[in-house]
């Protein structure tokens, strides 16, 4: 049974756990403001709002239903379109109609729903950040000018309080309703029980994040991982820092302990999907997927990351550059559940850098991605690690530039002399996202830009790219 709050209403059902929300809201419970898109969770239009209880209060991501299964739910506060309306107009949805930000009206549902979320989660209103919770969202019909429009509009009419004070104060201002004072109190109520599985049939599909479209085999257990919260979260142990298997990449981003080890970290992980994708997607089910372009596999690579699994009964740990076998092939039992992801601390004396390319700037799939971090000392690279996506068909760590590198100066003809070490170890095929010289090209240059990045004094970019 799965028990959730939609809207105002308590919802219990037994259809399948696999179903998604969207079809739920649309075939079984006729809300069709939430509307039907790509499916694919790259357009916006289904977004709804899903709200988990934090102690007393209720901490609420926008979501793509489409991809959302209804076990995904269960303990939760789910908000559609329909259950933002007010007796008149709440402010976003006065101010998109004030500036004539709607034409056909399709993506206007999953656009309030988004800034809403804004509104909610933002620790400040300013246009840069508003339009960041706009990035899952396209509209076909406006040119976007009145949107911008309308951002201005708000972040020129509210200022808004601190967290603690939130929601009281958008019920105070109608960006919420009401009812949305009991939606704490009523979610304790009906909590989902905590998962201890302790062990996983091999005939089982597992859900992390599930931000691709995927449907269930009928055949197969389905195992959602989401109420399991001792896979998620960041520590630090042992001059190591762990990171758990369903942490998703909008945590790693805004993690104190993350932006202090990798100061940039918000701005890499900007560019690796759209908001509401980055709230699902999880560090376990990038790695698991074995893309031989995920980022988050190329970025853990380059910091001599290893791998804990799992059995239920055995742990085991093994580095993540021995994880990806070959194309889609991982070094993972069946049965075997990957716990947590885990590097050792990078010192005062270390640099990190990660680059990735795509076919189009807003395009969630890069053509070739990089990353390096290097420890320095005494004027030499003590410690080199270098990964490469699109370039193999594994996430690719460079092994044989690595040992070029090791004990190396930085300077211009030894980084020329690497970068054609590291032309040699890949082999990349021609797809959608380039042809096999373009890709050769892509990694030579994302390979000079971090050291170009991390080292100007030492590395001019007119010296190298001539």
């Amino acid at each position: 049974m799965i028990n959730f709050i939609l809207n105002n209403q308590k919802i219990s059902t037994n259809l399948p756990f696999s179903m998604k929300v969207l079809d739920f809201l649309r075939s079984q419970q006729g809300i069709n403001g939430t509307k039907v898109g790509c499916r694919t969770g790259s357009c916006g239009t289904c977004l709804i709002l899903v709200g988990k209880l934090d102690k007393d209060m209720v901490s609420y991501q926008p979501l793509n239903s489409c991809l959302l299964p209804l076990a995904e739910v269960n303990g939760r506060h789910l908000v559609t379109i329909e259950g933002l309306n007010c007796p008149q107009l709440n402010p976003i949805q006065q101010a998109i109609v004030n500036e004539g930000a709607t034409q056909c009206g399709y993506c206007t549902p999953g656009i309030v729903i988004a800034l809403t979320a804004f509104f909610l989660n933002s620790p400040s209103l300013n246009e840069s950040l508003a339009t960041v919770a706009l990035d899952g969202n396209l509209c076909r019909c406006t040119g976007y000018q009145s949107i911008k429009r309308v951002l201005t509009l708000l972040c020129q009419q509210f200022t808004l309080p601190n967290e603690e004070q939130r929601s009281s104060w958008l019920i105070k201002n109608q960006i919420l309703p009401t009812y949305f004072l009991e939606i704490p109190q009523r979610l304790q109520t009906i909590q989902a029980p905590k998962s201890h599985l302790t062990s996983i049939s091999p005939n089982s599909t597992i859900v992390a994040g599930g931000t691709i479209p995927w449907q269930s085999d009928s055949s197969k257990q389905v195992i959602f991982l989401s109420q399991r919260e001792d896979l998620s979260g960041i520590q630090i142990a042992a001059n190591r820092c762990y990171i758990g298997a369903t942490t998703t990449i909008d945590a790693m981003q805004h993690s104190q302990v993350m932006q202090k080890l990798f100061p940039k970290i918000e701005k890499y992980f900007a560019l690796l999907a759209s908001t509401p994708i980055r709230h699902r997607a999880t560090l376990g089910g990038n790695i698991v997927a074995a893309s031989p372009i995920g980022d988050l596999s190329i970025f853990f690579l380059a910091l001599g990351a290893s791998v804990d699994l799992n059995d239920g009964q055995n742990q085991r740990t093994i580095p993540l550059k021995g994880f990806f076998k070959s194309y889609k092939q991982i070094d993972k039992q069946s049965n075997e559940l990957v716990e947590r992801v885990h590097f050792p601390l990078p010192d005062c004396h270390a640099y990190f850098n990660f680059e990735r390319v795509c076919k189009h700037a807003d395009s969630e799939i890069p053509s070739v991605n990089s990353a390096i971090q290097i420890q320095m000392n005494d004027g030499l690279i003590q410690q080199i690690h270098l990964s490469a996506g699109g370039v193999a068909p594994i996430p690719l760590y460079l092994t044989n530039t690595v040992n070029f590198l090791t004990g190396k100066e930085i300077k211009v003809e030894v980084i020329c002399e690497a970068g054609k070490i590291a032309q040699a170890e890949i082999s990349p095929l021609s797809d959608v996202r380039g042809s096999t010289e373009y890709k050769h090209l892509l990694l030579r240059q994302l390979f000079y830009a971090h050291f170009i990045t991390l080292f100007p004094e030492q590395i001019d970019s007119r010296d190298i790219l001539l």
